[in-house]
């Protein structure tokens, strides 16, 4: 019986992960009252005496639980931005390095979950930098389309008020100063030497994330058949994979995965404009569902289990 510990059991995050592992019987979790959920002795406590703790808290929060665990043997996967680049740290994306990944994940002790717009962006770049398909000077741009989950317990509650602002009945841009805190993996994990313009975009619809990359012929060193190729031999599993159409009459729908953990990469355009699209859940893949995933490869147990596919 694996002992797991949720720092954070109360955000949008650590909801979805309570959820996926409330009923296994292969978990048991440790819970704190709502007194002491915040009590920084009885956290320590419960993380030490955890085999696995996710830390769903803001950055500077999630530092501080790294501190607490300091002596103690837990594994950490923290969802949060704190760690996703830091040194001594594991990219929490299982599927990446043609899924070496993997055996990193697994001998971790500390884990940092993918942002969930970075996901998207690195699952459809880094293997094709890896191939040597796309030029890692090319000068790219990326637009996400989120549902309003992503922005946490704030956002939901503005979206979901009878009387919001007729203004979030329409798309919404953000990051438009260009600083958004995914950009920093987005260049480290996938080897380009340029920081995408990056356009995410939330919408009034719960969950579910649809990441684009536009590429040019001029970036490539090959055809769109060829990237297809790349991306078939490299997604196999059940959690991320390669669909030749995942439109439905000519439109994507960034809804299309909405609840569920696993990932849809496809290819579309022509041998001159190419469309890489990755589709799936903002707090699925995007959070929960990778956090879980993590959890899996580290207790040695199937990947998928617990997660809806």
């Amino acid at each position: 019986m694996t002992k797991v510990f949720i720092d954070g059991s109360a955000g949008t995050t650590g909801l979805r992960i309570y959820d996926r592992l409330a009923d296994r019987k292969d978990i048991e979790l440790i819970i704190l009252s709502d007194e002491l959920r915040k009590d920084t002795e009885a956290r320590k406590e419960a993380i030490f005496a955890a085999d696995a703790a996710f830390l769903c808290l803001p950055d500077a929060a999630a530092k501080e639980a790294v501190q607490l665990a300091e002596g103690s043997d837990t594994v950490i996967i923290d969802t949060s931005t704190a760690h996703r680049t830091a040194e001594g740290w594991t990219y929490g994306f299982a599927e990446l390095r043609s899924g070496k990944m993997r055996d990193e994940i697994r001998s971790s002790k500390r884990i940092a979950n993918p942002g969930c717009h970075a996901s998207g962006f690195i699952s459809l770049i880094e293997p094709l930098v890896g191939a040597g398909l796309l030029k890692k000077d090319a000068a790219l741009s990326a637009f996400s389309l989120t549902g309003y989950s992503g922005g946490g317990k704030k956002m939901i509650a503005e979206y979901e008020d009878k009387d919001r602002n007729s203004l979030l009945d329409a798309p919404r841009q953000y990051g438009i100063t260009q600083q958004h805190k995914h950009l920093k993996e987005m260049k480290a994990m996938t080897g380009i030497e340029l920081l995408p313009a990056f356009c995410p975009i939330v919408a009034a619809y719960y969950s579910g994330m649809e990441v684009s990359v536009p590429v040019f012929a001029k970036d490539l060193n090959g055809s769109i058949e060829d990237i297809k190729n790349v991306y078939r031999e490299y997604y196999k599993s059940k959690i991320v994979h390669f669909e030749e159409n995942a439109d439905d009459g000519g439109f994507i729908s960034a809804a299309k995965l909405s609840g569920r953990d696993d990932m849809v990469i496809s290819v579309s355009g022509n041998e001159d404009r190419i469309l890489l699209t990755s589709l799936f859940d903002n707090l699925g893949k995007g959070a929960s569902g990778a956090a879980i995933q993590n959890l899996n490869i580290v207790m040695g147990v199937e990947e998928t289990t617990g997660l809806n596919i």
